[in-house]
């Protein structure tokens, strides 16, 4: 849509917009129709006068601003209708009843002129396609077929006037461009005045974000950087509740260890401190392997005398220590601290029988 001309608003410009974007270029200017208007207010201020230049109405007349202009920038219908004649183009009221008469599709029209209290702009038929050239927008919008009529009708409504351009209108490129091909608009203009606000809202953003980055000295990392510590307050507390569950269980093993010292000492020697290391733990857990490889074997040979009694006893090819050092380090910590819990407990357990029986 770059070969379409489209004159955005300034001031109060919309008749000229209005007027250039229907013939496609920059036509008329402020000044040209201002001689229009003055032109009119001279016509008109003549016929006052033929009713005698002292009479009331023509010294009122004299003394109302012109109905055809203003320092705003406006100019009426009959500037704009002027202007047109002197390219040969004509407006009618589209809901006249002399124009309905006709019946006549709207999509068979080359333009319109539309008119709402003190706004003009033209939509306008550019090859095969109908576009509106609102100088309010951000640019042209594409109108199809089928919309048109609707389009106008809603117009109505909202109480605009609507003229109908007939005649010739002069050559323009974009007509020429899009006699051949389509186009297709993916997003439509907005206006001006919501695209500025768009704008300013990006702008207060863009500021509230670098004032954010100032006070924290432009890392703007603060939320990465409390999740991390977040993180890592998660993974000290979980070794935090692995190590206290490891002391409980160690603290367990020392109390069941201390409740049967008496049976301890018989099996495994003492040791003099009341904390146990890894060390240490690892002597007992020797000692008490060795002690259960040795019943183990004492139970294999009086099972073999008494069942098979013409075969020797054949001997582990490993000693008891070293099988219990195997088995140790096959088991995991967990589960040789489990193991030396069962064993301080069976020893609380057969303590507790002798005393009964006692």
């Amino acid at each position: 849509m770059e070969s379409i001309f489209h004159e955005k608003q300034e001031g109060s410009l919309c008749a000229q917009h209005c007027l250039n974007n229907l013939l496609q270029g920059e036509y008329f200017s402020p000044v040209e129709l201002s001689s229009i208007a003055h032109q009119l207010d001279e016509e008109e201020r003549m016929r006052m006068a033929e009713g005698g230049v002292t009479s009331e109405d023509y010294r009122t007349f004299l003394q109302q601003p012109s109905g055809n202009m203003d320092d705003s920038g406006f100019f009426s219908i009959q500037v704009i209708s002027n202007a047109l004649k002197v390219w040969g183009l004509e407006l009618i009221l589209f809901n006249s009843p002399e124009y309905q008469r006709l019946r006549i599709d709207p999509i068979n029209e080359r333009s319109f002129i539309c008119n709402y209290k003190e706004h003009w702009f033209t939509v306008r038929k550019l090859g095969k396609q109908w576009f509106n050239l609102n100088s309010l927008l951000t640019g042209p919008e594409l109108i199809s077929d089928t919309y048109l009529a609707l389009f106008l009708a809603q117009l109505q409504q909202e109480g605009y006037s609507i003229f109908v351009v007939k005649g010739d209108l002069p050559d323009c490129e974009a007509d020429q461009l899009l006699q051949m091909i389509r186009v297709q608009q993916m997003h439509r203009p907005k206006l001006i005045g919501e695209e500025l606000a768009q704008l300013k809202e990006q702008r207060v953003h863009k500021t509230d974000l670098e004032r954010v980055l100032e006070a924290n000295d432009g890392s703007g990392m603060l939320d990465e950087d409390e999740e991390d510590l977040q993180r890592a307050l998660a993974l000290s507390r979980q070794e935090i509740d692995m190590e206290d569950e490891e002391a409980d269980l160690r603290r367990a093993i020392q109390l069941s260890m201390q409740g049967s010292s008496r049976n301890i000492s018989q099996d495994i020697p003492q040791t003099s401190g009341t904390n146990l290391t890894s060390e240490e733990l690892r002597k007992r857990r020797e000692a008490y392997f060795e002690k259960q490889q040795q019943k183990q074997q004492k139970q294999q040979q009086q099972g073999d005398l008494s069942g098979q009694s013409s075969h020797p006893c054949e001997r582990p090819a490993t000693s008891s220590r070293a099988l219990g050092s195997d088995l140790g380090d096959a088991m995991s910590e967990e589960d040789m601290l489990q193991a030396a819990v069962t064993m301080s407990l069976e020893t609380v357990r057969s303590d507790l029988k002798t005393e009964g029986k006692k």
